[in-house]
């Protein structure tokens, strides 16, 4: 199995009460000839020959900020500190790139860049959590709190600017004042849209590259030709599509001429950027649309060669509308996310592997729901199959990937949810088999050869862990207990990791709390005091209603696992069989934020089928 590098993960033990089911819209196929025919169709609106530039430069523009509907409000907290700490010291400053786009479409930029007239070495004294990174084009990071705003210098753009994109230069001395220094640096940007500055203290956007213009038509443009930007940079053959699948724009003909024409070119890119670009496409809510544009423009059959031998199998066009159950999963996943909302990495490859287990051999729609109760109860298979047995409403039967509908018992109802666990496994392991890739589309002479595998070996076991406890109690024959007298203390007795700790706490006097009908879990030091206050929120992660039949060591393991647990506590009810409340602290707010999607979503998008 081809990996890239190392890492461990826990299964997700709990997801919250979902809506009982989605079912989804029914489908056709064609032929597989119409769904491998070129992009390059003599109807098609993007790749029509020739510039869509005119002759004549853009006019350069300054508009006021409060006319495009910008306020200082809407720029988050900590970046408006290191603004104010770079103005107050004399310098510059400047909002730059998707954020300025973002603020001027009323959404919520993912993050916000800053451009000085200081130097990095400036910059880094002038706040006291800062560093300088990157070697080929340095930025500083400045940690605020639990935030990284990203800085960067006119200086060192200028240095990195090609000589025949220069106009112009600032003074020597780093200072300038001439609106060429300005021009400078967005013609370095990658699209139109993305070459604005905003000055928040002279409610000035600046405009040299008519980006205002292209946000009106809603239109994707590069900033010089499309061919020498995409061969410049190959990334933004990636950014480009994924700009478009998350605003909605049409990419210019021109651009998409050569995205399309130029995309092997992102064989070129490093594993880690590709990683690092999917995801941004998948887990920021706009993973159908993205999905949709890389099958257009025939990106897809490089980096997901898998998924794109099965578009082609079932006929899907390049520009068909139609849905089927791949886009489908992640259109519900799109429901849940947004830009500032995105989901752990783990889950859209988790799709993909379901995805595309089913599509190799098809399950009856119980089989699916069974499993996917199974893993939103943290394992108990036959409480699931118990649930599954009970549903009485019609499967919906627009996929091929699901059998028809048959009366199961439960045993061969347990076995099916097993096979269906291995055959994800086995499905994940394939998409990090580089020679498994290599033969996904060997059916169609004319796709382009690729064996490329971007998924890391911790991204597979993060992937391949949410499963995990199905496997091991199924395996030993998970039986839930229906004593009502059980106590809290049972776990301690039975839980290896938990009474390790009980005995702890008993050895320093400064653990772990215990009263009857709760368990308190605190990760300290011997010479500490216990925590006894809750926590800020937002570094906090709630949970409740999980059943005590699931084995608690799993629920500890999946959080300090994934982030650096400050501190977990799990309350029990008064019968010891349900975790009443209780919450996991993390260091910082981001590692509370990624651990809350995963554990929160995984089950919305699985649970799709009845």
């Amino acid at each position: 199995m081809a990996v890239l590098s190392l890492g461990f993960f826990s299964c997700r033990s709990h997801f919250p009460v979902l809506p009982l089911f989605y079912c989804f819209s029914k489908v056709q196929f064609n032929t597989v000839a119409a769904a491998i025919e070129t992009v390059d169709d003599k109807d098609s609106d993007h790749l029509e020959k020739g510039s869509d530039r005119t002759s004549k430069a853009p006019e350069w523009k300054k508009l006021n900020s409060k006319d495009l509907g910008i306020t200082s409000s809407m720029i988050s907290k900590p970046t408006r500190l290191v603004l104010n700490g770079l103005k107050s010291k004399g310098y510059d400053v400047y909002l730059v790139g998707g954020c300025v786009r973002d603020l001027i479409l009323k959404r919520t930029p993912k993050d916000f860049d800053i451009l000085t007239s200081a130097e990095l070495r400036e910059v880094v004294r002038t706040f006291s959590r800062c560093e300088i990174v990157g070697k080929r084009f340095p930025i500083c990071h400045v940690h605020v709190g639990n935030e990284m705003i990203e800085v960067s210098s006119f200086s060192t753009s200028a240095q990195n600017s090609p000589r025949n994109m220069r106009t112009g230069s600032g003074k020597s001395n780093g200072s300038y004042d001439e609106d060429n220094t300005r021009l400078n640096n967005c013609l370095q940007r990658d699209f139109t849209i993305n070459g604005l500055m905003f000055d928040p203290y002279a409610e000035v956007v600046y405009d040299y590259l008519g980006g205002i213009e292209d946000i009106k038509k809603a239109k994707i443009r590069t900033v010089f030709h499309a061919g020498t930007s995409f061969q410049e940079d190959c990334a933004r053959i990636l950014r480009g599509t994924r700009i478009a699948a998350r605003l909605g724009f049409t990419i210019s003909k021109e651009t998409a001429h050569f995205l399309k024409n130029l995309s092997f070119l992102v064989q070129r890119l490093h594993r880690g950027r590709i990683l690092m670009e999917m995801n941004y496409m998948l887990a920021y809510g706009s993973a159908e649309a993205s999905l949709r544009l890389l099958w257009k423009f025939g990106i897809l059959e490089i980096l997901l060669p898998i998924q794109a031998a099965y578009l082609v199998h079932t006929g899907f066009k390049r520009r068909d509308k139609r849905s089927n159950l791949l886009l489908s999963l992640f259109g519900n996943l799109d429901k849940l996310l947004a830009p500032d909302r995105p989901c752990h990495s783990s889950l859209w490859l988790t799709i993909l592997a379901l995805h595309k287990a089913l599509a190799d051999q098809p399950r009856y729609p119980s089989v699916v729901a069974a499993f996917s109760l199974a893993v939103h109860n943290g394992g108990d298979v036959l409480e699931a199959v118990k649930i599954t047995r009970k549903v009485t409403k019609p499967h919906n039967r627009s996929f091929f990937e699901l059998l028809e509908p048959e009366e199961l018992d439960s045993q061969t109802l347990l076995d099916e949810v097993m096979d269906f666990d291995s055959s994800i496994k086995e499905a994940l392991g394939q998409m990090t088999d580089g020679r498994f890739i290599s033969k996904a589309m060997a059916a169609y002479p004319q796709a382009p050869y690729s064996d490329m595998v971007f998924i890391p070996l911790q991204l597979y076991l993060d992937a391949r862990r949410i499963f995990e406890c199905v496997k091991e109690n199924g395996q030993k024959g998970f039986v839930p207990k229906q004593d009502s007298k059980r106590e809290p203390e049972d776990d301690l007795e039975t839980n290896p990791i938990l009474k390790k700790h009980k005995e702890k706490s008993e050895e320093t006097t400064k653990g772990f709390a215990e009263i009857k009908g709760k368990v308190e879990l605190l990760k300290t030091k011997s010479d500490q005091a216990p925590l006894k206050a809750v926590p800020s929120r937002k570094k906090t992660l709630s949970v409740s209603q999980v059943s005590c039949h699931t084995n608690i060591s799993n629920i500890i393991n999946f959080f300090k696992d994934v982030g650096q647990v400050v501190s977990v506590r799990l309350d029990l009810n008064r019968e010891g069989k349900r975790l009443s409340s209780g919450f996991v602290e993390f260091a910082s707010a981001n590692e509370a934020k990624k651990v809350r999607l995963v554990y929160s979503l995984i089950m919305k998008c699985i649970l799709l089928v009845i």
